[in-house]
């Protein structure tokens, strides 16, 4: 019974993928490859369109789902750059010697562009294509033959320029419904792996939990990246009401992160009552079945459908059943667990809210949203504080196009003593898109490659020696180029064979019709080559992550400690419009940027030499009680902002000073604490005390709560202190 259950969620997974933003985007840069190239080769001929194709490929890497504003000027400089390459490239192709000098330098400069980051890494992409692909294009006859074809270039790149920022405006609608269904994916995906926190065993072995919360810790990441480009897409000029309801939505989806943060609170107690398995699996089973409803609005977004109206699950949190038998605390027990159940009831109203504003039946926050606007987006402008920031010996963009340039220049030259040395940019080609900044994302790429352009060899050879009209092989080269723009992120192996079929089809109409025999072991050779030299250069002037984990782990107790400060305080209790829930807000965001970007260096850690690895135990440590902090301050932010009049304010005012201090403080490595825990701490970290959270105070459960943000503190100072003295260690 599992195959037709399987088939039929493989099928709604596919769909999915067809209906995303990075498809659809893949097939509006191949629509613009094909129009462009059509319309070159029917007014211009054949070898105009191969030049002109040329150019629109070497354009397509920085064109990604984006905001409106920019668009035009993130292309542009792939096409400024592109055409002297090219054209360089063109004039220096009976010089062999000449072109090396050429290909060298404009390497270490295009590489430098990474010091952008996101931003900057597709130019970087863009300018090695318009040199290694002009490498590609036979010697032209004299000066006006590369003149010409480098003209035919400029033509195939500028108009790619203009079509790219015209689809980008007419498919941004689209885009904003596709990109906020994604994030809704990767919550359900976090929400699913929560879910089996609920029933893991608090006695279990430390590594059997490990695996789970690693997981749990990418997911986070991931939609912390998800998040932020969601952001810089549906927060810009929400200024319709279906721009409005959909930045609603994502507003939604941040708080429910935030509750689903405050579901890590209090299991390890909860577990270790055996007769609690039932009521937590069946916890598990509510927030698994709300994962599904939120993965249902994501479809209705894709399919252009109003979602199912969701019903509320607190009727069935209410009717679970909890052992009260742990430790003696009886009624303590049962107030965690009912403290759990609101927890998850909170997501439960938060999918409810969502839903209601995707049918219409509830009006977005206005205010809410301008707020958000233009002050939680990345930044469209092109500055040139990366660039002069970078000439530092230690920093990794810099160390990296020195890598790239060695491996380029080693590379070119072995490509020429080789006996098939008319194939040498195929050699450079390959260490273009494998050799990334670290080594564990050339080691992903690695594999991926040889594999694809083995498939892809195949593939172009059966299209070419079946000799098909240039017509034909123009939809070939457009599918492919579809293929291999939207998954170059998602399934790098399906873009290098899609990849492969493009560019040996591409180096064939370029050729104005030469022959389609050509060797595939030789090119299954190259690539070899490509990837064995771009493994090796690896490790050449390595920016190993031990040297940059330390600033990773000292920007996210920094961002902690702010986020702390702006928490733990009544006076940021006030409407969404004024300073401090923006700077609140803003802080969140910090917090959560800087510990995905702990997490991503932790992985990259993983596959390093083990001489070089940073003690990823203490790391995974940080990691662990970050998110246990940040628990526990939203726990507290929830508190102050909803239940705010069962607290007696006066008698936490002081606490809250006082932890705020002690985070503070406890966020340095290195700073001894000189504040001291409240003695109103010592009673309410004593269950038995605690009164029934929904019939009575708060204020033993705020004070609580404040005494266990208290313990995390000094015990991540520990375990950042720890983290430190190690990683100075030789």
């Amino acid at each position: 019974m599992q195959a037709p259950h399987s088939l039929h969620q493989r099928s709604k997974d596919l769909l999915r993928i067809l209906l995303s933003y990075y498809v659809t985007n893949g097939m509006s840069a191949a629509l613009g490859l094909f129009l462009i190239s059509g319309v070159v080769h029917i007014l211009l001929g054949a070898t105009a369109a191969g030049a002109a194709s040329i150019g629109v490929i070497v354009c397509i890497p920085p064109d990604q789902a984006a905001p409106k504003k920019g668009k035009f000027w993130h292309l542009l400089p792939a096409a400024l750059l592109g055409v002297p390459l090219f054209l360089a490239v063109q004039l220096l192709h009976a010089r062999p010697l000449a072109l090396g000098l050429l290909l060298v330098p404009a390497t270490f400069l295009a590489f430098l562009a990474g010091a952008w980051g996101k931003r900057g890494l597709p130019i970087v992409v863009s300018v090695m294509f318009a040199m290694v692909f002009s490498m590609a294009v036979p010697p032209q006859a004299g000066v006006a033959g590369a003149v010409d074809s480098s003209l035919y270039f400029g033509l195939g790149a500028g108009l790619y320029v203009l079509y790219s920022t015209c689809a980008n405006i007419v498919l941004n609608g689209r885009y904003r419904s596709q990109m906020l269904a994604d994030t809704l994916m990767a919550l359900a995906r976090l929400m699913r792996t929560q879910a089996e926190q609920f029933v893991l065993n608090a006695s279990a072995d430390k590594r059997d939990k490990a695996p789970l919360i690693g997981v749990l810790l990418r997911q986070q990441a991931v939609l912390t990246e998800q998040l932020q480009a969601a952001r810089d897409l549906l927060l810009e000029s929400p200024n319709s009401a279906r721009r409005q309801q959909l930045a609603a939505m994502l507003m939604v989806v941040l708080e429910m992160r935030d509750h689903l943060m405050a579901c890590e609170l209090d299991l390890d107690t909860l577990h270790a009552s055996a007769g609690n398995y039932q009521a937590m699996q069946g916890m598990s089973d509510i927030l698994v079945s709300l994962s599904v409803d939120v993965e249902r609005v994501a479809d209705a977004l894709l399919l252009g459908h109003l979602p199912a109206a969701l019903r509320n699950c607190r009727p069935q949190l209410a009717a679970l059943s909890w052992d009260p038998r742990v430790g003696g605390h009886e009624p303590a027990n049962a107030m965690l667990a009912r403290g759990l159940a609101n927890r998850v009831g909170n997501l439960s109203d938060e999918a409810v809210r969502i839903a209601a504003l995707a049918r219409g039946e509830a009006q977005p926050d206005i205010d809410l949203i301008r707020t958000n606007w233009q002050m939680f987006v990345s930044t469209t402008d092109w500055s040139w504080r990366p660039f002069v920031s970078v000439w530092r010996w230690d920093a990794p963009p810099l160390r990296h196009a020195v890598r790239a340039t060695l491996a380029i220049g080693f590379a070119y030259a072995l490509g020429l003593a080789m006996p098939w040395g008319s194939h040498d940019y195929w050699i450079v080609l390959t260490i273009v898109v494998v050799l990334r900044g670290s080594l564990a994302q050339t080691l992903e790429r690695r594999n991926s490659r040889v594999a694809g352009t083995v498939i892809g060899c195949v593939l172009a050879g059966l299209i070419l020696a079946s000799h098909a009209p240039p017509l034909v092989l123009l939809l070939v080269l457009t599918l492919a180029q579809a293929v291999a723009h939207a998954l170059a992120l998602r399934v790098y192996l399906v873009t290098a064979v899609a990849a492969t079929v493009l560019g040996l089809v591409q180096a064939h109409m370029v050729n104005a019709g030469a022959s389609p025999v050509f060797a595939e072991l030789e090119r299954v050779a190259d690539t070899l080559l490509g990837v064995s030299i771009a493994w090796a250069f690896s490790y050449v002037l390595p920016s190993w992550e031990r040297h940059q984990i330390a600033a990773l782990v000292a920007r996210a107790l920094a961002a902690q400690a702010r986020y702390a400060q702006l928490s733990l305080t009544l006076g940021q209790v006030q409407r969404m419009e004024n300073a401090p829930e923006l700077a609140w807000r803003l802080a969140r965001r910090e917090c959560y940027d800087s510990l995905s970007a702990l997490v991503n260096a932790t992985q990259r850690a993983l596959v390093e030499p083990r001489a070089e690895q940073p003690p990823l135990e203490a790391s995974g440590r940080i990691l662990a009680r970050s998110y246990q902090l940040l628990a526990q301050l939203t726990s507290v932010k929830t508190m102050l902002m909803l239940r705010r009049e069962r607290l007696q304010l006066e008698r936490i005012a002081q606490p809250l000073l006082q932890t705020a201090q002690t985070l503070e403080e406890a966020l340095q490595p290195g700073v001894a604490l000189t504040t001291q825990a409240p003695a109103d701490y010592a009673l309410a970290n004593e269950l038995e005390q605690l009164s029934d959270p929904f019939e009575s105070d708060l204020t033993p459960w705020m004070l609580r709560r404040l005494g266990l943000l208290t313990g995390i503190a000094r015990q991540l100072q520990q375990d950042a202190n720890a983290f430190g003295s190690k990683v100075a260690a030789p």
